[in-house]
C-alpha cells in the first residue's frame, strides 16, 4: 500500500509527487492519458507564462536551469521603446506597461530573486518533472483513469476499471473536470462561461481575408499568432463547450466566418480544442483522506 495516490501526471501532480518523495512518502501516480506526448502540449498551443512562485518554486529544487525553451524564444517585447509606456506584458490581451508597475511592493523580494516570469511548454514542464518525480522513486502508471473510489477511517481504495489500489491517502491533480472531486462531493461554485474559446492549427486558403492582431468583433475575438494558428473567442456563453460535441471542419469555419464577418475558407484543420472562461474553485479541500 502506498502512502499516496495522485490522480494526474500533470505539473501540479508531477511536482506534489516530487515533494512528498521528498518527505519519504511512497507515491502512487494514476493518468489517464497513455501517452504524455501531445501536440497540444507543445509550442505555440502548449506555451505557458510561468508565476514568479513557480519561478521560484523550481529554483528551489534545482529544476530551473533544466528548462531550455526560454533560451531561444524570442521577448517580443525586449526591444519594445524605453520608458512608462513600454509593453512588458499583457493578460488576456490587456497590456501591461512599465510605469504600471511599483516594484517596490514586492516585499519579499530579495535583488537575488529569480525573475517575476518566465515562458515554458507544457510538454517541457512535465518532462523535467517526470524525470525528476521517477528519480525520487515515484511510480507513475499512465492509460489508467479512476473510476471510484471508497474511504474509510485508515485508507482510500480507488478503482480504475478492473484495477484496485489502496493508498492512505487520494489526492486529485486531474484538472478542471476532476473525477476526484465530483465523487468526493467537492462544492465547486464560480461564475459561468461568456465564450467557447477555439485554438486552432489549420490550412488557410485565402490568409488575406483575416487581420493581424488580436480582433474584437460584436460575435467574438480572433488571433492568428502565427500563420495557420488561430485563436478564437465565440461569445456563445460557452454552450459549445459545454455540449462536448464533436469539433469538425465544418464547425470550426463556420465560428471563423461569423467571429471575423468575412468567407474566409479553411482547407485543412490539422488541430482543435475547446475550452471557456468559466471560473470555479472548490470551497473545501479535504474530505476524510481525500484532498
Amino acid at each position: 500500500m502506498k502512502d499516496v495516490l495522485i490522480s494526474g501526471a500533470g505539473p501540479v501532480g508531477l511536482f506534489l509527487a516530487c515533494e512528498l518523495a521528498l518527505a519519504e512518502c511512497s507515491v502512487l501516480i494514476l493518468e489517464r492519458s497513455t501517452d504524455p506526448r501531445s501536440p497540444l502540449k507543445r509550442l505555440p498551443f502548449g506555451m505557458r507564462g510561468l508565476s514568479a512562485p513557480t519561478v521560484e518554486a523550481l529554483y528551489r529544487r534545482g529544476l530551473l536551469k533544466e528548462l531550455e525553451i526560454h533560451k531561444n524564444l524570442k521577448n517580443p517585447h525586449q526591444n519594445a521603446k524605453q520608458g512608462p509606456r513600454r509593453q512588458i506584458g499583457h493578460f488576456a490581451g490587456i497590456p501591461f506597461h512599465e510605469g504600471d508597475i511599483d516594484s517596490s511592493q514586492w516585499k519579499y523580494r530579495l535583488p537575488s530573486s529569480t525573475a517575476t516570469s518566465l515562458i515554458s511548454e507544457m510538454q517541457e514542464l512535465e518532462t523535467v518533472l517526470t524525470r525528476r518525480a521517477e528519480s525520487l522513486g515515484v511510480e507513475i502508471r499512465r492509460g489508467l483513469a479512476i473510476t471510484a473510489f471508497h474511504q474509510t477511517e485508515d485508507e482510500v481504495t480507488v478503482e480504475s476499471g478492473d484495477q484496485r489500489f489502496t493508498s492512505k491517502w487520494l489526492i486529485g491533480c486531474d484538472g478542471s473536470r476532476s473525477v476526484v472531486r465530483k465523487t468526493g462531493g467537492f462544492e465547486f461554485v464560480g461564475t459561468e462561461p461568456e465564450f467557447t474559446g477555439y485554438t486552432i492549427q489549420a490550412d488557410i486558403a485565402d490568409p488575406e481575408k483575416l487581420n493581424p492582431g488580436r480582433i474584437v468583433t460584436a460575435t467574438g475575438m480572433y488571433l492568428q499568432s502565427q500563420p495557420g494558428y488561430i485563436v478564437i473567442q465565440d461569445f456563445d456563453g460557452g454552450a459549445f463547450h459545454s455540449s462536448e460535441e464533436p469539433i469538425t471542419h465544418e464547425h470550426v469555419q463556420g465560428v471563423l466566418r461569423r467571429v471575423s464577418g468575412t468567407d474566409v475558407t479553411i482547407s485543412a484543420l490539422h488541430i482543435a480544442t475547446t475550452w471557456t472562461d468559466r471560473a470555479r474553485q472548490a470551497t473545501t479541500y479535504r474530505n476524510g483522506r481525500v484532498l
